[in-house]
């Protein structure tokens, strides 16, 4: 955490040393169980997300920071009518809860450097080492799910989202209006979601830290913790996510 406090243009107060232990405990017992419906949906009802349930019309589901809430978003503002959106989790349960349904499900997946950066700028009490295992824990219990859902990378999402929804309608025959993805309709997105994260953490050095869309500031703290990332004790840890990312993906090793 040291790590993304001196790269943050501001200095920030982490947390004391028994409540590092406790939040870094409690991440780990998250994506432990995240593979479980029975157990992590429930959870998940109570804390945070939206999980799958009856009315559920389609799932988007992701490790953090890989795309989903610009996809949600864009789902949403394209619809013209309402539309039942399973989302944010970022647990396998929720995928593998769809596929036992027959539920449309979208899985996103980018590449594990910037997703592992990125994620753990957002939670900095978090060290790569842990937010590795959880890229890994996510990802790898999808695989024998692996023809039950469509997978999108990041850059189809941030760049053509309309094929990835014209995907999932040829996959499941469904009829999902497509987003067309015009750079009005981008900043429509970046600005709801601006709006939504600054009722989270209002605005300057926090909101730039975590708000889902592009931002200057954030890549200039990513920079900063690349070599992090790329320290030669993560070795083993940064071959296993770019493997269960080389196969959800469908890239080859």
């Amino acid at each position: 955490m040291k790590d993304v406090q001196r790269a943050l243009p501001t200095r920030r107060v982490g947390p004391s040393l028994p409540l590092l232990v406790v939040r870094r405990a409690v991440f780990e017992a998250k994506t432990v169980v995240a593979k479980y419906p029975g157990v992590a949906l429930p959870i998940a009802r109570r804390r945070h997300g939206i999980p799958v349930g009856d009315d559920t019309e389609l799932v988007i589901e992701a490790f953090p920071r890989s795309g989903m809430t610009f996809a949600v978003v864009a789902v949403e503002i394209t619809q013209t009518r309402q539309v039942q959106v399973a989302c944010h989790v970022h647990a396998p349960a929720q995928v593998i809860e769809a596929a036992r349904r027959c539920i449309p499900a979208l899985v996103l997946v980018r590449e594990p450097e910037s997703t592992i950066i990125s994620f753990v700028i957002r939670h900095p009490h978090l060290s790569m080492r842990q937010a590795l295992r959880g890229y890994v824990r996510f990802y790898a219990p999808l695989l024998r799910y692996r023809d039950d859902f469509v997978v999108s990378s990041f850059e189809d999402v941030t760049t053509d989202f309309g094929l990835v929804v014209r995907q999932v309608n040829e996959r499941f025959g469904s009829t999902f209006d497509r987003f067309r993805h015009t750079p009005e309709n981008v900043e429509r997105c970046f600005a709801r979601i601006s709006g939504d994260y600054r009722e989270r953490a209002g605005t300057g050095a926090e909101f730039e830290r975590i708000v889902a869309r592009p931002s200057d500031e954030r890549e200039r703290i990513k920079q900063a913790l690349r070599e992090r990332f790329r320290d030669p004790r993560l070795t083993r840890g940064r071959r296993r996510a770019q493997s269960v990312y080389a196969a959800i993906a469908g890239r080859g090793a």
